[in-house]
């Protein structure tokens, strides 16, 4: 396996990692031990706590741009692109990815932390230019 594709593969996992630790400790904690109706959480409506509001939209950041960096690795894949620049910008990717996440999760948004946020998408989103980028550029 390359490591763009092992890198894909830690994203996944992440995403799934960050939705079990917040939402799904969150909500099996009130099912078993509050007695909470498991039908009471609602996707549409802003509930519970700070943390887990922030938690709630970490993984669905982490859900929308899964499958982005998925079409990038799927192209980079089949043209079979390698290199060092692409495995340092798919590492990057999921570094970045994790950095936003927790810094989402782990800390009150202030304009400080919501910055610090926003620089590691920004990061993300150059990587997944750069790697469009290069696949563009092997594929004419």
């Amino acid at each position: 396996m390359t490591i763009p594709m092992w890198m894909l593969l830690g994203f996944a996992t992440w995403t799934l990692l960050l939705l079990m630790a917040t939402v799904g400790v969150y909500r099996w904690v009130g099912i078993l031990f509050s007695k909470v109706p498991i039908g009471s959480f609602h996707s549409d409506q802003l509930e519970g706590e700070d943390w887990y509001r922030r938690g709630t939209r970490a993984h669905a950041n982490c859900v929308e741009n899964l499958p982005v960096f998925g079409a990038i690795v799927l192209v980079i894949s089949v043209l079979d692109i390698s290199g060092l620049a692409v495995n340092y910008l798919c590492t990057i990717v999921l570094v970045a990815r994790v950095c936003q996440s927790m810094v989402h999760v782990c800390h009150v948004q202030t304009d400080r932390f919501v910055a610090w946020r926003f620089s590691f998408f920004c990061v993300q989103l150059v990587c997944f230019l750069v790697l469009i980028g290069i696949a563009v550029r092997h594929g004419l």
